[in-house]
């Protein structure tokens, strides 16, 4: 796993979320969970997330739930350890409902360029399935000449 140390610079910020975003994307929650500080401190929506073992049980419950999930983030802004991204996502219920959730993450990092805190604010639209702009192997990472969010208008 390539770990990245603060201080960011542009280009390392960069590769942060592009290895957040593989990771979550591979729906693994035991290889997510190891981006993590071992005592990591999460918001997501309106659920608190704290260490390894909640975030594994959270991902685990997330991705039964949110079927042919696609992902992709985007860097805002970023300073010394703080990286903050905008991202969208798309998934589908098993009913066959389709969502695009969007949101924000502001995440810090500790000295070993694991993240210590995430804070997540997202937000669900119902959407057509012919809607759908994330078209990639779901059982890989988004490839290089995919569209990122601002390409896509998102």
């Amino acid at each position: 796993m390539e770990i990245l140390k603060p201080p960011f610079t542009r280009e390392t910020a960069l590769r942060k979320v592009r290895l957040a975003e593989n990771g979550w994307n591979s729906r693994n929650p035991e290889k997510v969970a190891l981006a993590y500080t071992p005592e990591s401190e999460w918001r997501n929506r309106g659920e608190f997330v704290n260490g390894r073992s909640q975030i594994v049980t959270f991902l685990t419950r997330k991705w039964a739930k949110e079927l042919d999930y696609r992902l992709i983030k985007e860097l805002w802004a970023f300073a010394e350890n703080r990286i903050a991204v905008r991202y969208a996502y798309e998934w589908h219920d098993d009913s066959g409902n389709w969502f695009r959730s969007y949101g924000n993450e502001n995440w810090e990092y500790d000295s070993e360029g694991l993240m210590a805190r995430r804070y997540a604010s997202i937000n669900d639209l119902p959407i057509r399935e012919e809607d759908r702009k994330f078209h990639w192997d779901r059982s890989a990472s988004r490839p290089e000449d995919h569209p990122g969010l601002t390409d896509l208008g998102l």
